[in-house]
């Protein structure tokens, strides 16, 4: 009964935003609330109680009120982010806004009238001068926000018990290089398969993934034309997570043995938590190795994973410094310059250039050993 009633009052704010044709006031954070704070709601039902029709009528009549749902849902995951140990109320909160977005954004695509509202600037305080405010696109804040929670402690990564009196107090204290999620290329450590975090990290990632599919919504001349923002944002330097993203998303995909327990159809009867991570992160690395997203293709050095790792042990110790040697000049500090990193090169695909021949023998052992035991025949063409 207790989930009924949830669904009822999701469904009656729902109601609520879909019939009023006055903006909504966005500090009125009883109201947006509804949306996230209250109960656990699943994408499916989020995506059953929230008709396509309403958010195109929402879109058309009442635009305000759809940007405000955006932008405070992106405010909220934003705002979690930044802990470092968020709580249970925190996690809920956030991976319901996750899922609000996964269900909104595709429909902000559509219409070429708000091809724009993802790269403008947050609202700021009209208290505050020009000149103290940093102008971050939505966009931005969002994937910066989600990439930290793909490294969160006790959210989608274990926790690691440091030496000294406390751990960590925010996110921009973490290392993520000690949160890669699997061993492989460029870390030797393996995790413990966790499938409450394997759970969330895909949540996250869908949700990136429904970032990056804004190409979709374009005419074919402009998608060709058009540089997809997001994932040159996702791939750039200042993207601080790029690095350890990379190396998780690579190796969860080399290191997933579909067939298990060697019992054909394995995921009829047993419960695989890694399959729809290793999926949605396997599309997310097909497309940002993707070259035509790049503005001009870049001097690689031939500096190598190993190389990366060889100082302090951990793949992240001489980022900047190996970074350097392509011959660009360019760190992985954010310059703070706007879109500055619209003219940057696409870092995963220099990590992948890098990898040295010993890593490369473990991709491909990976894939072929996938096929050769496999008890369907013809499972790869």
């Amino acid at each position: 009964m207790g989930g009924d009633n949830s669904k009822l009052g999701y469904r009656n704010a729902v109601i609520q935003l879909t019939t009023k044709t006055q903006p909504v006031d966005s500090n009125d954070d009883n109201f947006w609330d509804q949306f996230w704070a209250e109960h656990p709601m699943s994408i499916q039902d989020i995506f059953a109680l929230i008709p396509a029709a309403e958010i195109r009528a929402l879109r058309t009549e009442a635009p305000n009120n759809l940007a405000t749902l955006c932008y405070k849902a992106i405010e909220r995951i934003a705002q979690v982010s930044e802990s470092a140990s968020p709580t249970t109320k925190d996690q809920t909160t956030v991976l319901n806004c996750i899922r609000l977005l996964t269900r909104l954004l595709p429909f902000i695509f559509e219409d070429t009238e708000w091809r724009s509202f993802f790269w403008s600037p947050l609202p700021v305080d009209p208290s505050v001068s020009r000149e103290q405010v940093e102008f971050v696109p939505l966009a931005q804040s969002l994937l910066s926000a989600l990439c930290d929670l793909l490294f969160c402690p006790d959210f989608t990564v274990h926790s690691i018990s440091k030496s000294g009196p406390e751990g960590p107090e925010d996110m921009h204290t973490i290392d993520s290089c000690e949160y890669i999620w699997q061993s492989g290329v460029g870390f030797a450590q393996a995790p413990a398969v966790n499938a409450i975090h394997d759970s969330n990290r895909t949540e996250i990632l869908k949700l990136i993934l429904t970032c990056f599919s804004e190409t979709m919504y374009l005419e074919q001349e402009e998608a060709h034309r058009s540089e997809n923002r997001w994932v040159t944002f996702f791939t750039s330097t200042v993207n601080r997570h790029a690095l350890p993203l990379f190396a998780s998303l690579l190796n969860v995909v080399c290191a997933y043995d579909p067939v298990g327990l060697g019992v054909p159809y394995n995921h009829i009867m047993f419960s695989d938590s890694r399959e729809p991570l290793v999926e949605v992160a396997l599309q997310i690395l097909c497309i940002t190795l993707e070259p035509d997203h790049m503005i001009s293709s870049p001097t690689y050095s031939n500096a190598s994973f190993r190389d990366l790792n060889s100082s302090n042990n951990h793949p992240c110790s001489d980022v900047d410094e190996q970074l350097s040697l392509n011959g660009t000049g360019m760190t992985s500090q954010n310059s703070g310059n706007g879109d500055a990193w619209n003219n940057e090169m696409n870092l995963f695909v220099n990590y992948m250039s890098r990898i040295h021949r010993d890593e490369v023998s473990f991709i491909l052992i990976s894939f072929s050993s996938n096929t050769l035991f496999s008890y369907l025949p013809f499972l790869l063409v």
